[in-house]
């Protein structure tokens, strides 16, 4: 199966990760921070010398950022790359440092893991020095539906590992520093009719809200959402709430309204723990 093939990628590649220790202290005895990176092997338990969190001298992680700040959103077929960043500061400057994020309720066991790229390099994050003991170290992460993203029990919340490396050696790593949401990609369309219209008359506003589905790389109907149709009178940048309603067994929309005055109709979906909110593009009448 796709999700075992995935999971024993995504083990070996870790099988062979690390943050790197600097070679003038190849010989001091400092832990391989390799065996505190999440392994997603059921199989193959997360096993480790220390706990994972831990730390070795006075290295520090001050920040980290995802995807500057916004959810990850996943379609079915696309390859989703972001970049995190995280500074850290060490009184000798910082190697290296890097994320993963992990998808689970132990980080033991975790059932999704997202992988920098470059775990082989020496080095894995791009660093920039801000001073002589701080640096902002930057990686890219692919989200990819057809591989490490495989199904829809992984949407919602993820938890960021987060390990750093000092120029002495020192070390420190955060299983769950922060938390980010990866999502299923939303769609949400509108059709108002008739078109023209005359005023006084009925308007039926028919539509469908979807969503991907990990499970078979397909969209699927959102069932019973809470979705707002919305309306913007000609000339104007404004759309204001007529009603709301709720997403039918196959996430189809429908009602009317009073055709009044020309404008666009458009559904509007607040979103989810698991799925972004979505506008559908407004629809123009003409009320004659």
């Amino acid at each position: 199966m796709r999700i075992r093939a995935t999971v024993a990628a995504v083990t070996g590649a870790l099988a062979l990760s690390a943050l790197a220790v600097p070679a003038a202290q190849a010989d001091d005895q400092i832990p391989n921070l390799a065996s505190l990176v999440p392994s997603t092997s059921k199989a193959t338990p997360f096993t480790a010398a220390a706990p994972a969190d831990e730390s070795y001298g006075d290295t520090k992680i001050t920040s980290v950022t995802v995807n500057g700040g916004k959810n990850i959103v996943v379609g079915t077929t696309v390859q989703k790359a972001f970049t995190v960043s995280v500074t850290a500061t060490d009184p000798e400057g910082i190697y290296d440092a890097y994320p993963v994020l992990w998808h689970g309720a132990d980080v033991d066991n975790p059932d999704g893991v997202i992988l920098p790229e470059g775990l082989e390099d020496e080095q894995v994050g791009s660093c920039t020095h801000s001073s002589a003991t701080t640096a902002t170290c930057k990686v890219t992460l692919i989200a990819d539906p057809q591989t490490n993203i495989y199904g829809n029990i992984l949407a919602g919340t993820w938890k960021v590992w987060v390990g750093a490396i000092g120029n002495d050696g020192d070390y420190i790593i955060r299983d769950a520093y922060k938390t980010t949401k990866v999502q299923r990609y939303s769609k949400l369309t509108v059709n108002a009719s008739p078109e023209p219209v005359k005023k006084g008359k009925t308007i039926t506003v028919t539509g469908k809200l979807s969503r991907a589905n990990w499970d078979d790389n397909q969209y699927h109907g959102y069932t019973n959402q809470s979705v707002k149709l919305q309306f913007r009178k000609k000339g104007s940048s404004t759309y204001t709430t007529l009603k709301t309603i709720t997403s039918n067994s196959t996430g189809e929309l429908k009602t009317t309204v009073t055709a009044s005055t020309d404008g666009y109709f458009r559904y509007s979906f607040a979103g989810t723990t698991t799925t972004p909110a979505v506008n559908a593009t407004g629809d123009f009448v003409d009320v004659q």
